[in-house]
């Protein structure tokens, strides 16, 4: 745990930065170093700030407040290197929110599993004019999703995911199979 770590040195004592005339003062020197020993855990994560925005390098109790730099909400239930995943995957999954491709990625990280996402998008034409259109007039997708061990997925929370990354006025069903 980040914070007070016993005997954490600081890379830059405060003591030592003092004009010359207080570099011989015991009181002021104490003082500072109480002021070291507070400051250390700032300055080594300050020192080490490009580790804690790496979702594979950043502490654990760290990944959750950087998901939510991003956008997401992390289970905590999950192991901990699929919460990593789900945080480094956070762009690609978001510059194709909305589509099917972007669906199917933010699946994939969320359930570990095979996705396939079937949709009915795309154009209904007929060569009559006054026809009815084929297919059905409302948007459908269905997300399958094929992994080792179903039971490990849990269905509501898989399908809450899907309606808040798909189109709004897309009806969908989920679908969770052994493969």
């Amino acid at each position: 745990m980040r914070g007070t770590i016993a005997g954490l040195p600081t890379p830059r004592p405060i003591g030592e930065l003092l004009p010359g005339v207080y570099l011989e003062d015991r009181l002021i020197q104490s003082f500072t170093a109480g002021l070291d020993d507070v400051m250390a855990p700032v300055m080594n994560v300050l020192d080490s700030l490009a580790a804690y925005i790496d979702p594979w390098l950043a502490p654990a109790d760290f990944l959750a407040w950087l998901a939510a730099w991003v956008g997401l909400e992390l289970d905590e239930t999950w192991p901990i290197e699929r919460r990593r995943s789900v945080v480094a995957k956070a762009v690609e999954i978001f510059q194709y929110l909305g589509t099917a491709a972007g669906l199917k990625l933010y699946v994939e990280v969320f359930c570990n599993g095979v996705v396939d996402v079937a949709e009915t998008g795309g154009v209904a034409v007929s060569q009559v004019p006054g026809a009815p259109l084929p297919g059905q007039p409302e948007p459908r997708m269905t997300v399958r999703v094929t992994v080792a061990d179903p039971s490990t997925v849990d269905v509501q929370a898989l399908d809450r995911l899907v309606a808040s990354a798909k189109p709004a006025h897309v009806i969908h069903r989920v679908e969770v199979a052994q493969g």
